[in-house]
């Protein structure tokens, strides 16, 4: 190497070396390698460092770690070079390796390993490494402080990603291009938009990386109008366009429909048609980025044949655009197109990812189709949490809650931690199927996933425990929660009237409007039944007055539980003239209205409302035939409620159930027509309802009839053997007719079953509130007679 020939020789393999770097020529790069061994000079540092980056940009790593062991005193260049080759490799723990038995690091490797990390997903040991570098008295450089803002921004890490930033003021980077476009990146992903603008405004000069980053921050903020003004002074301003920004821009377009869907303008449309003939303009229109994004803009702009057309135009298509466009038919919820899809997307050689599945699952979910949506997901290999939700969310929306239970034990076993939705749905199926010990244990879970004081989840327990009968543990959670939304408040409320606790429901109504929160339609469907029951007609009618005044009023549910109010409240007029005056009415609203009817004895005007329904479009249901078979049983109506019974299956399409025939059995024992009653009993399909021979049997009881009443009692015996009700009616028609050895024999029978009758009760209304006595309380007499007395000498009456 001293001599002119030994330099000459070594300068022309340095050049042919660089020249296979520079062209990436693996095989070329190979034979240089041979004549640097054959010449001896594989012990060079500088040449060996060459063949590193020769084969880390041929994507050959095991070479460029061979040739780096080969080094007999490798410098920190070297060590970069090999740490380096094994990031952009993937093998991100090689690197980390090498890293650590560096003996000598610069800021170079510090920044090769903190990208590498970044970049491969480590976001939180780049960031450790990070403050162990400043810890180090290294000063970070523009290129540390802008991998180490991608990972905050992908951590959504803000706190420390304001650190960062505060650091690079220190070190005067903050005006730094580099540094402000991944500080303005950062606060974007991290939700910050207030940051974001203030770190925008504050660019001197914004490049197109500055301005997309700032639409995609305005977009996820949902000012949408903005991104798009943005785009259009990034164009007029000269600033280069290149495909990222349009595909943004499209991303903004897409939003904009979607806010707008009720104008009939399509302003998203037209915006992402004049920004297509942009793309073309400057030749992105083949651009799979750019292809991409405009699938997704007509699809979510529901123009999925525009969609379609643009599909097939592309000149190249990979698995992104075939997801997309999957999606689109998702969102309609044409599973079937969305699986015909999937077949072509076989036929033509593409295979599909998790995120094809994803979507095929989203659009059976939306379809209704979960069976297909089950299959879609078995199809995933590692479902994640998404993937979990999305079934759970299906089998929930079909009610099939049972299913859903089952799915989340599944996804237990499987070690997929949930997420806030997850328990939000589970918990939604616990409170429908009142499976309170299951919902104790996704409370449990949730608390150890610290999500039990998140608000979606923390609602979602109120609600659970609440309507599994535990209101105590739900007004616990309520009270712990530091943020509460209208959904939690509703919870509360609706807990509380749903368990008949009508006052402690007005107080958290009226601390939910204290509070500042607006009250929903639910909020007031649940108070308005709170009014109802406790029959407090001026309480009701202002409830009434506040939701006129909130614009509620016309609320179809809201106006249906007005009527309910009241009729209950005893004010069946009222209940008809705001009945009358409802611009829309569902089977709800006619159903509550017919049962006020008949709750208030009007069971004629129960009968003609229900015939005026049968004028109008909308259909009665089973439990409009309750009602009115209810109204005619109470006001004696007895043909009228067996003509309507038989109109239910002949002129309807709705099969009778042991509640219809129970109203009308009713009706016929009161009006003495026992035979009909029982021939009626005879025809049901189904008899084994209890409440149906306990109509059976009062009515035996109040007309003497011993042969049916013993028929009734002996199938209670059987249906609910420890009621004392059946054997003390029987013993009591016997009695009536004389028959004393009968009725014995009933008591007999009694008491070798081992029923006790059920014991009675007295009151004493006092200053003190309430006292109850049982009959067979022995200090029963003396304490009425002590508290009779003492009430006398105070003139407070008895009760």
């Amino acid at each position: 190497m001293k001599g002119g020939m030994g330099h000459s020789r070594f300068a022309h393999l340095a050049d042919i070396l660089q020249s296979c770097i520079t062209k990436r020529c693996f095989l070329s790069g190979r034979a240089v390698h041979s004549h640097i061994l054959a010449a001896g000079l594989s012990a060079d540092t500088f040449l060996s460092n060459r063949l590193i980056e020769l084969y880390a940009r041929c994507h050959r790593l095991d070479y460029a770690v061979s040739v780096f062991r080969s080094i007999p005193c490798p410098n920190v260049f070297s060590w970069n070079a090999v740490v380096s080759a094994s990031s952009k490799s993937g093998n991100v723990d090689l690197a980390r390796q090498l890293f650590v038995e560096m003996p000598d690091k610069n800021v170079v490797s510090w920044n090769t390993m903190i990208g590498a990390l970044a970049r491969g997903g480590s976001e939180e040991a780049a960031l450790e490494l990070y403050y162990t570098m400043v810890r180090e008295g290294i000063v970070p450089t523009n290129f540390t402080l802008a991998s180490i803002l991608s990972a905050c921004g992908n951590m959504m890490a803000l706190s420390d990603g304001r650190r960062c930033h505060g650091l690079a003021v220190k070190i005067g980077f903050d005006k730094n291009l580099f540094v402000e476009n991944s500080l303005l990146g950062m606060y974007a992903k991290c939700g910050s938009t207030i940051d974001a603008i203030k770190m925008f405004d504050g660019i001197a000069e914004p490049n197109e990386v500055s301005l997309t980053a700032m639409m995609g921050c305005m977009v996820q903020g949902g000012s949408v109008e903005e991104a798009v003004k943005l785009f259009e002074k990034m164009h007029k301003s000269g600033i280069q366009i290149d495909p990222v920004a349009v595909s943004s821009v499209l991303g903004a377009c897409a939003r904009a429909e979607e806010e707008e869907s009720d104008n009939p303008c399509h302003r998203g449309v037209i915006l992402g048609q004049s920004i297509q003939a942009l793309a073309v303009k400057y030749g992105f229109e083949f651009d799979p980025h750019v292809g991409n994004s405009l699938i997704d803009m007509y699809t979510k702009c529901g123009k999925i044949d525009e969609a379609e057309l643009l599909f097939n135009t592309l000149p190249s298509i990979n698995v992104v655009s075939w997801n997309v466009l999957i999606a689109g038919y998702g969102q309609k919820g044409d599973s079937k197109k969305a699986i015909d899809t999937l077949k072509l997307m076989h036929q033509y050689g593409f295979e599909p990812d998790e995120v094809t599945y994803i979507s095929l699952l989203a659009a059976c979910v939306k379809a209704g189709d979960i069976e297909a949506a089950h299959e879609m997901f078995d199809k995933i290999a590692e479902p994640n949490v998404t993937s979990w939700n999305a079934l759970l969310s299906g089998y929930c929306q079909e009610e099939n809650h049972d299913r859903a239970v089952k799915l989340f034990r599944k996804m237990q076993f499987q070690n997929v931690l949930p997420d806030r939705s997850t328990l939000a749905i589970i918990l939604s199926s616990c409170s429908v199927m009142g499976l309170l010990e299951f919902g104790k244990q996704v409370h449990a879970a949730s608390v150890r996933t610290m999500l039990h004081v998140d608000l979606f989840v923390a609602s979602g327990l109120v609600d659970m425990y609440s309507k599994c009968g535990n209101i105590e543990v739900a007004r616990q959670i309520f009270d712990r929660m530091t943020e509460r939304d209208v959904v939690s408040w509703n919870a509360m409320i609706t807990g509380f009237a749903h368990h008949s606790q009508n006052k402690e429901a007005f107080t958290v109504f009226k601390q939910m409007r204290q509070n500042g929160m607006s009250p929903t339609e639910s909020s007031y469907a649940s108070v308005i039944s709170s009014c109802a029951g406790l029959s407090s007609l001026p309480q009701g009618r202002q409830i009434h007055a506040q939701t006129a005044k909130d614009g509620y009023e016309s609320h179809v549910y809201v106006g249906s539980s007005l009527i309910d109010m009241y009729a209950k409240c005893g004010d069946v007029n009222e209940a008809r003239r705001f009945f009358d005056t409802m611009p829309t009415k569902n089977v709800v609203s006619w159903n509550e209205m017919i049962h006020g009817y008949a709750q208030n004895g009007c069971g004629g005007k129960a009968v003609e409302l229900f015939e005026y329904m049968l004028s109008t479009d909308e259909k009665p249901n089973s439990v409009t035939f309750i009602a009115v078979l209810a109204a005619c049983s109470h006001a004696g109506m007895v043909d009228k409620g067996i003509e309507i019974l038989d109109t239910m299956e002949k002129d309807h399409g709705i099969q009778p159930l042991a509640d219809h025939y129970t109203c009308v059995i009713d009706s016929l024992g009161r009006a003495g027509r026992l035979v009909e009653a029982e021939a009626l009993v005879d025809k049901m399909p189904c008899v084994t309802d209890p409440v149906l021979w306990e109509v059976l049997l009062s009515a035996c009881a109040v007309h003497g009839n011993a042969t049916l009443g013993k028929r009734a009692a002996e199938q209670l015996f059987q249906l609910d053997p420890l009621n004392s009700s059946p054997y003390v009616l029987l013993s009591n028609i016997y009695a009536s007719l004389g028959r004393w050895d009968d009725a014995s024999s009933v008591r007999a029978l009694m008491n070798d079953r081992g029923v006790a009758k059920d014991r009675g009760y007295s009151w004493i209304d006092n200053r003190n509130g309430v006292r109850a006595f049982m009959v067979d309380d022995d200090l029963w007499m003396v304490e009425a007679e002590e508290k009779a007395s003492a009430f006398a000498a105070n003139g407070t009456g008895i009760v």
